[in-house]
């Protein structure tokens, strides 16, 4: 499901403008973002939990040559779903 496809989506359900819709769900993903970058986790009850995990610096290897390469440390989002959403899915 596309972007587009989910405003239409939520503006059905909702009752509401494409345009509204789509700003409401813009404002949403924003706020996910926002929270994120602050290293805040953000449940949402019977969907799923966004958080933030960090990544240890490590060495890989280049498969073509075979070289060690140093792969820096980062952050990571991970999603963890809930179980309302693993049994609509399942």
């Amino acid at each position: 499901m596309k972007k587009v496809e989910l405003v239409e989506a939520v503006a059905e359900k909702a009752g509401l403008t494409k345009a509204d819709a789509t700003r409401a769900l813009d404002a949403t993903l924003e706020s996910i973002t926002e929270a994120l970058v602050k290293g805040d986790k953000v449940p949402l009850v019977g969907f799923g939990t966004f958080s933030v995990s960090k990544r240890a610096a490590r060495e890989g290897r280049n498969p073509r040559t075979g070289e060690t390469v140093q792969i820096a440390a980062r952050n990571a989002v991970s999603f963890k779903a809930g179980s309302a959403l693993k049994d609509a899915v399942n």
